[in-house]
């Protein structure tokens, strides 16, 4: 019920979606007896938009949450397992295509490559099955194996979760497949942006996992910087948003110790 209603909702809170439905909405009024209010509404809709293109809200937020959990420039000298999560391949692209259609969040990838050559004795986990509400029996781990082979990783080594379709079950599913004991050290790779609700869910699973953030979409410089891109903000303004609102409905819902998870 929570993965179907999050997509729901989500369809509604994305920013650009409530741009379009309430640009709709004033066109409408503009034909009938509410005509101001309709005039005032798409008068919010080109402040929205110019406020979009010109502040780089999104990229501050993102900014916020990469730098929750830095990034792990000298990793423990003993690792005992490494569990990287799903969404840098599209399953639907994929089957469409014939080939695995690889995104912006690759690093992940080769993250993956490098972790299992420095420790070659640690367990390999990749969860990621499908978060799409009809296409359920596409699944992105079936799609990794002959990746991590181009890249020197022997898929037999590696234990492939596809059964989960959000980060909280990405947690729980991979604890099951991984059995990890206690005192191990796991190191979990995802996106930076998206380290404190995962970190959460795993704390949240009984698994007190150590942070290994990539995919950086911001340089953590400080300053007020502007933007006249009007496309790109949007897109950074609905990858912050949707994050935040994952960040509040997961603890709502029990899916994560903390609103805002941090380093232990």
């Amino acid at each position: 019920m929570f993965f179907t209603l999050s997509k729901v909702l989500w369809f509604f809170a994305d920013p650009g979606n409530l741009l379009f439905i309430a640009l709709l909405i004033g066109a409408a009024l503009l034909a009938t007896r509410w005509r101001r209010g309709g005039q005032r509404l798409l008068a919010v809709v080109a402040v929205a938009a110019v406020f979009v293109a010109v502040v780089p809200a999104g990229t501050w937020m993102i900014a916020f949450l990469e730098d929750r959990f830095p990034a792990l420039d000298q990793p423990p000298a003993r690792v005992d397992g490494v569990v990287v999560l799903g969404g840098l391949v599209n399953p639907e692209l994929s089957a469409a295509r014939g080939r695995p259609a690889i995104g912006g969040a690759v690093e992940r990838l080769f993250a993956m490559a490098a972790l299992a050559k420095r420790y070659p004795q640690a367990k390999l986990v990749f969860s990621g099955g499908s978060g799409s509400l009809i296409h359920q029996d596409k699944k992105e781990a079936h799609l990794i194996a002959p990746l991590l082979a181009e890249l020197g990783v022997d898929p037999a080594r590696v234990a492939f979760e596809d059964a989960s379709r959000n980060t909280a079950e990405n947690a729980e599913f991979s604890r099951r497949l991984a059995q990890p004991k206690s005192g191990e050290t796991w190191l979990l790779v995802t996106s930076a942006f998206h380290m404190p609700r995962a970190v959460g869910c795993f704390r949240r699973a009984g698994w007190n996992v150590v942070a290994y953030p990539v995919d950086h979409g911001t340089t953590g410089e400080s300053g007020l910087p502007i933007q006249l891109d009007f496309a790109s903000g949007l897109r950074g303004l609905s990858v912050a948003v949707h994050e935040y609102l994952g960040l509040l409905f997961y603890w709502l819902d029990g899916k994560t110790d903390a609103l805002l998870p941090a380093p232990a």
